[in-house]
């Protein structure tokens, strides 16, 4: 009998989290899956506690690479490949989950047979296991307070225009649960060209194939710590460099329009004008933003009237977005 879910659980050199995070995902309330173990030739000792779990019945798959892939999402795609599941959870292995996680995803899932992707709020917690006083799913404001304990339904394009424009909103793979078979090769393919925001252009794609539900409760826990991809990325600017691809991407498939297109690129430029990078890194992002959001003149022109919108009307220029 083919499992409901599959959890693909890939590992870098995150031996001292695996223990906590396999044990999370073993709890689960609902047990109809099944758990891919995945190991990115790791250096430390990784293997050792992974091979613990190598024979626990939930396991189907244990693949230990002999050489780096280089690529988080070369490590989901092979998961994916390796799946039986309607569903897919990329469960990273530095992170946890409550146990009511995998359950209240999936009965929304299955309630919405429009909707590809499902996620959840999420606490944070160092690599300590210290709580830390992050708000990820954004429900610090009056609007969103009110959410808490609901469950939401978006069209993927209207999401895509309010939401992901102006960032990653699936700020966490581990969040997350996605029907299997809308996701292909080539979207794969096009995540892993990027070291830093393929996630953010998966996510989009797959909301350009129906709906997304968003569940406004702290189900997932995000381990926040300084070696991780995203965070190497930000410091060396390398993840502006990709977030470009994507914001453009957006802009030009889903015609976000003028206005959305001032304050998004107008703020980005700002941001890394005032940035610590040096400046040839921020010429290296600004260049491509000025190939990307429009050949000469309409680039600076973004950035005129932004400063000019900011200065007249400075609380609507704050707006970070739009979002539903």
């Amino acid at each position: 009998m083919q499992p409901l879910v599959s959890v693909i659980l890939p590992n870098y050199n995150y031996s001292r989290f695996l223990d906590e995070r396999i044990e999370s995902i073993l709890s689960q309330s609902m047990q109809d899956f099944e758990l891919i173990l995945l190991d990115d030739a790791s250096t430390d000792n990784s293997t050792e506690v992974l091979e613990k779990y190598a024979s626990h019945p939930k396991v189907s798959h244990y693949v230990v690479n002999s050489t780096n892939s280089g690529s988080p999402f070369a490590q989901w795609q092979k998961g994916v490949s390796l799946a039986k599941g309607k569903y897919i959870w990329i469960a990273e292995a530095d992170d946890s989950s409550t146990p009511e996680f995998l359950e209240k995803s999936i009965t929304t899932m299955e309630a919405n047979p429009n909707v590809v992707l499902c996620f959840t709020g999420s606490k944070a917690i160092d690599q300590n296991g210290e709580p830390l006083q992050i708000d990820f799913t954004r429900l610090t404001t009056k609007r969103m307070q009110k959410r808490i304990g609901s469950t939401l339904i978006h069209k993927g394009t209207d999401y895509i225009v309010h939401n992901m424009f102006w960032g990653c909103y699936v700020y966490n793979a581990s969040a997350t649960v996605f029907r299997r078979e809308c996701s292909d090769a080539d979207m794969f393919a096009q995540s892993m060209r990027m070291r830093n925001s393929g996630d953010w252009l998966f996510w989009t794609k797959l909301m350009e194939r129906g709906d997304v539900a968003e569940i406004y409760e702290s189900l997932n826990i995000i381990r926040r710590h300084q070696n991780t991809t995203t965070e190497n990325g930000r410091r060396s600017g390398n993840l502006y460099l990709e977030d470009v691809d994507v914001m453009a991407y957006i802009a030009t498939k889903h015609k976000t329009g003028l206005y959305r297109n001032i304050v998004r690129y107008g703020a980005f430029i700002k941001f890394i004008r005032r940035s610590q990078f040096p400046d040839e890194i921020k010429k290296q992002i600004l260049d491509k933003l000025k190939r990307k959001a429009g050949a000469g003149t309409t680039y600076f022109r973004l950035e005129r009237i932004h400063k000019f919108l900011w200065n007249i009307i400075p609380g609507l220029m704050s707006m970070q977005s739009d979002r539903l």
